[in-house]
């Protein structure tokens, strides 16, 4: 079984980027791999970073950088753009050099020079665009690792995908680069913690820019973790120190300014619709895209996508603190955050995908997270009972979805939101693990089928290489090939 995968959420270029801003000229990308300003820097963690992430959950390591999806045998990637939002410094603690300046560099692992950009700059769109930039940069240069020449390429399409896949050889290998963008403060809102700062005039027209870029984003993920002006997000921070700057839109509904731009966004004129991601986006947010879907646009199949996320094993976003399967419920985290049987049955009604987060504060309860845990850990025990994690994930959405009579084995996929703000599962650190991941995933299968097989309608009695194969990379890259 190949265990290779594709990502549909990701941040390679979070850390080089922001490390760029420490050097003369900044935002530059190196070619190289050397430089932690290059998108190429190979920075695997060591027994010490392994310790401290276990300890107090910091990620100081490279998890995505490209020469572990490299050597990870990536070829298509679906990248995350995102203008690093001010919120997190904007409570300013202990001088220039803010507890909360401490904080972030200790989570995101970026630069003092960057924080100090954030803080400074008037234009999230201005920082989107440098960060496309940034990877066009190295846009179809030549990395040699491991003996093989690599080269990663910004693709328009899944057609270019198809071309470069067909150009690949033994010794030249090509890794497929599709944008996304988290966040639509993006189109620069949001800039003030306290009061809105956004220029109709200026959003529309910074959204019109971004459908016109010659390598158009896949998807747009509406919300994140602070307000933007467009919609309301979920509670995504549990640090005392910052939880209070995400208060304000909390939980909140879509604005009119927000219908604005959804109404832009997947505008399909000339074929230039952006699709959106409900991931962050508040139970209210969501209520009201969904009717929109329902309504508006009822003539249409808009996939629903999740790019990066865990279920909450509940019924509805009408009623989520109810759940059909309490011996199940117990496993996963309930919070408004994460998805709800009703959006999961939605998502693979309309072609969807649901990227499953590598992220233990998201995909486990605390007892599921407890259970997970050695105290003197085994390499391979330790992977069974993490990837155990990702397998109850699954299960749950094929269980579901086979109820419904539908196929249950096509949404499932990986999100990772390596190097984003993350706390990877514990011996899945970086994009060299899942070749892990996939091994004991199909453990984890097997051993389903050989208890459950019955259950499930005919159609959906596939094998469990298949059931793997699907998550890991088949369901991501039809998804790719329909919309893209």
């Amino acid at each position: 079984m190949k265990t290779h995968y594709i990502d549909i959420h990701c941040h390679p270029s979070l850390k080089p980027y922001s490390k760029s801003f420490k050097y003369n000229p900044p935002k530059k990308n190196e070619l190289d791999a050397g430089r932690k300003n290059s998108i190429w820097h190979y920075s695997p963690p060591n027994f010490l970073e392994k310790f401290l992430n276990r300890i107090v959950t910091l990620t100081k390591f490279s998890q995505t950088d490209l020469t572990a999806l490299a050597k990870a045998r990536t070829s298509i990637v679906v990248v995350s753009l995102y203008p690093f939002e001010k919120h997190f410094l904007s409570k300013r603690i202990w001088g220039w050099k803010g507890l909360t300046d401490v904080l972030v560099n200790l989570a995101a692992s970026i630069s003092q020079s960057r924080i100090d950009h954030v803080l400074r700059h008037q234009d999230y769109f201005q920082d989107l665009m440098d960060e496309y930039h940034f990877y066009l940069q190295l846009d179809n240069q030549v990395q040699e690792i491991e003996g093989i020449v690599y080269t990663y390429r910004v693709v328009k399409s899944y057609a270019e995908i198809e071309q470069n896949l067909q150009q690949e050889t033994e010794h030249k290998k090509i890794i497929n680069i599709v944008l996304s963008i988290e966040g639509g403060h993006c189109f620069n809102t949001g800039l003030k913690m306290d009061e809105n700062t956004a220029s109709p005039s200026e959003v529309l027209k910074n959204v019109g820019k971004v459908k016109n870029w010659n390598h158009k984003p896949l998807f747009l993920t509406f919300a994140h973790h602070f307000y933007n002006e467009l919609c309301g997000h979920a509670r995504s921070i549990n640090i005392g120190a910052l939880k209070d700057n995400q208060n304000r839109g909390l939980d909140s509904g879509v604005t009119a300014l927000g219908k604005e731009v959804l109404t832009l966004l997947l505008d399909d004129t000339n074929g230039q619709r952006i699709l959106l991601d409900v991931k962050h986006m508040s139970l209210e947010a969501r209520k009201t895209y969904y009717a929109l879907l329902d309504t508006q646009y009822a003539s249409e199949m808009i996939p629903v996508i999740a790019s990066h996320g865990g279920i909450t094993a509940h019924r509805s976003i009408f009623t989520p603190n109810v759940t059909d399967y309490p011996e199940k419920a117990e496993w996963f985290n309930n919070i408004s955050i994460n998805f709800y049987d009703d959006e999961l049955i939605r998502i693979a009604k309309s072609n969807g995908v649901f990227g499953i987060q590598l992220d233990e504060r998201r995909i486990g309860s605390k007892k599921a997270i407890k259970k997970s845990k050695m105290v003197f850990p085994n390499k391979r025990k330790q992977l069974q009972k993490k990837a155990l994690l990702v397998w109850r994930q699954v299960e749950y959405i094929a269980e579901l979805l086979n109820r419904e009579n539908l196929f249950c084995w096509g949404i499932q996929c990986i999100g990772s939101d390596f190097d984003g703000i993350v706390d990877p599962i514990n011996g899945l650190w970086t994009a060299e693990n899942m070749k892990d991941l996939g091994e004991e995933l199909l453990n984890h299968a097997k051993t389903y089928l050989s208890k459950n097989s019955k259950k499930l309608e005919a159609f959906n009695r596939i094998s469990a290489e298949t059931i793997v194969e699907n998550v890991l990379r088949e369901n991501a890259l039809q998804f790719i090939k329909t919309n893209y």
